[in-house]
């Protein structure tokens, strides 16, 4: 370990991810518990006095969060990140390329209008990511506020350069670089086809700290549902990975590409799976030179959460299925596990003080070898006043048995057990291409492809877009249409079915055709809302005026740092960053910026 003193050249970074504000909002029990563990995170910024807190997506749970969520952000923000203590560190990059996409290209504690002690930068994850005609999110609200530096945007699915922000502190620099959360088949993809480059900076490359920050699936879910860590650039020092809930803070070195892995986990237990058990932390990098050390700091706040497992039929000297008071047992021998569980709950509460009075209660009782389940409903109602999740502390479920398809004799050597639905998350497009897939022939799809309507689908779903359906339907058609009028196709059924079945599969086969489409459709979608909500709006405008009713409705220093391709495997030019714009905002004459 090395060992650091707080001093000029040192960076004292805060690191948190998967804040998920919002979660429960309206339960009368945990509606607080993320709003109470974001303040605790502040606090632990401000008494730490960090250079800057980095965040790594999701720190909303809702696509478009409630008022009181909002509300509760900028409170937070306000409190905690403003004040007079002066930033040590300064901005080398072009900012007009970082922070591209905001209205106020630069970095909010350079803003002459605003007071900030502690600067925030953030991603955005998958639950908060920019949709909309104007494909905006919640954290663009937050930056025009001047209260977060939102980076790591990257629309095209064409080509990605990620360009980093270069920070530098006394004699240490960092290159800091960061990537919104992009669906994880087409970041797999364009990884595979090196459309991903991380531009790196032109002047002594070498002696840049390189952090990478990400929102992706780290665990594989799929074949291409996933990042493996082997497509990042090996010049990387360290990867902090959102989305992944389990905390494994601890950096943890990749043997292959030689960088480090820090997952911070979420900071609220948003399923009742193993993985969320774990103890919640959040971190504080020191970066000096090209050396780390990251600090595990624990999370007082956050609800306590046991889980157990119980086979039945491992106990067979407890439990006969043929005895017909089984179903009594089974029952008093789970109460006597949720007693223990609450017990433990209780202990960890009296060494800290701050914990939720109520704690997150998981049994799973696999139930395989005829036995029956009881009453949920009936067991919680004991449990009303102790637990804060009643009606879901038991999870029965049964194992899953499959016989080899060409194999008369059951075969044990190939029974798949796994706790039905438990800790996997099904999406809304793997849904809607499994049932094409296994549906009879005369419901398939013939015109639209399983992909396209899925993410359509999800897009309704997730993002409340109301015509993405019927939109991608319109647009397909009138793609095929305009495809059969250019082949001057016969007027025979037969003929124009094969013309239409062969369209349909060049399309499946060209993904990036196929995701114009869809990205097409969805702003059609998009722009469609937006003018029924000018409609909506002059027709209430008029029937207020017919009433009669009133409705109420620059940078510290001229350092240039150009950037250069990166060396890895993709491949790209590097756009833009040419130094700092005369017209970007220097440091304020209030004391914030570097110290000369």
């Amino acid at each position: 370990a090395v060992l650091f003193r707080d001093d000029e050249d040192t960076f004292k970074i805060l690191i948190a991810t998967d804040i998920h504000l919002g979660y429960l909002e309206k339960d009368p029990v945990r509606g607080n518990d993320t709003f109470v563990t974001l303040n605790e995170i502040l606090d632990h910024a401000q008494k730490k006095e960090v250079d800057f807190v980095l965040l790594g997506g999701d720190l909303f749970h809702e696509n478009k969060p409630s008022r009181k969520t909002i509300h509760s952000c900028l409170e937070s923000l306000r409190k905690y990140c403003m004040g007079d203590r002066p930033i040590q560190f300064e901005i080398l990059s072009d900012q007009a390329v970082n922070f591209q996409y905001s209205k106020f290209p630069w970095v909010n504690y350079q803003d002459r209008n605003l007071n900030i002690s502690i600067p925030i930068f953030s991603i955005h994850g998958n639950h908060d990511d920019p949709t909309g005609a104007d494909a905006l999110c919640a954290l663009d609200i937050l930056s025009c506020a001047g209260l977060l530096n939102h980076f790591g945007r990257s629309p095209s699915v064409e080509k990605i350069d990620i360009s980093p922000i270069l920070l530098r502190k006394g004699r240490t620099k960092i290159a800091l670089y960061g990537l919104g959360a992009i669906p994880d088949e087409r970041l797999y993809r364009m990884f595979v086809n090196k459309q991903v480059t991380m531009l790196r900076p032109r002047e002594d490359e070498d002696s840049w700290f390189n952090l990478f920050v990400i929102h992706q699936n780290r665990s594989k879910h799929g074949a291409t549902n996933y990042i493996p860590e082997q497509f990042l650039d090996d010049f990387i020092n360290l990867v902090v990975w959102g989305h992944e809930h389990e905390c494994k803070i601890a950096p943890c070195q990749n043997e292959q590409q030689g960088f480090y892995v820090s997952q911070p986990g979420s900071s609220v237990v948003t399923s009742l799976s193993p993985g969320e058990a774990v103890k919640k932390h959040i971190g504080l990098l020191h970066v000096k030179g090209k050396k780390m050390k990251m600090e595990k700091i624990a999370l007082e706040t956050v609800r306590t959460f046991y889980m157990e497992d119980i086979v039945l039929a491992d106990h067979p000297d407890l439990f006969n299925p043929d005895n017909p008071k089984v179903t009594q047992s089974i029952q008093a021998f789970c109460m006597e596990k949720v007693e223990f569980m609450l017990d433990n709950a209780e202990r960890e509460r009296l060494r800290n003080p701050r914990q939720p009075e109520k704690p997150l209660i998981r049994l799973r009782v696999d139930y395989t070898g005829g036995f029956e389940p009881f009453s949920v409903h009936r067991f919680s109602q004991k449990y009303m006043d102790r637990v804060a999740n009643p009606k879901d502390i038991i999870h029965f479920f049964r194992h899953r048995e499959q016989k080899e398809k060409n194999d008369s004799d059951l075969n044990f050597g190939k029974l798949v057990s796994r706790p039905a639905s438990e800790g996997m998350t099904l999406r809304v497009e793997d849904l809607v291409k499994q049932y094409f897939q296994t549906a009879e022939k005369k419901v398939q799809l013939s015109l639209l492809t399983e992909r396209g309507m899925g993410e359509a689908v999800q897009e309704f779903v997730d993002k409340e877009e109301k015509d993405a359906i019927e939109e991608l339907v319109k647009f397909q058609l009138e793609k095929t249409q305009r495809f059969l009028k250019e082949r001057r196709t016969d007027a025979e059924e037969e003929k124009i079915d094969e013309e239409v079945r062969k369209f349909r599969e060049s399309r499946k086969k060209n993904t990036e055709e196929e995701d114009e489409e869809v990205r097409e459709a969805m702003t059609r979608a998009r722009a469609h809302r937006s003018e029924d909500a000018i409609l909506v709006a002059a027709s209430s405008d008029e029937e207020l005026m017919d009433t009669g009713v009133k409705s109420t409705g620059d940078s510290d220093d001229g350092f240039p740092a150009t950037l250069r391709r990166g060396r890895g495997r993709a491949r790209g030019r590097a756009r833009g960053a040419r130094g700092q714009n005369s017209t970007a905002r220097g440091s304020s004459q209030r004391g914030r910026g570097k110290k000369s």
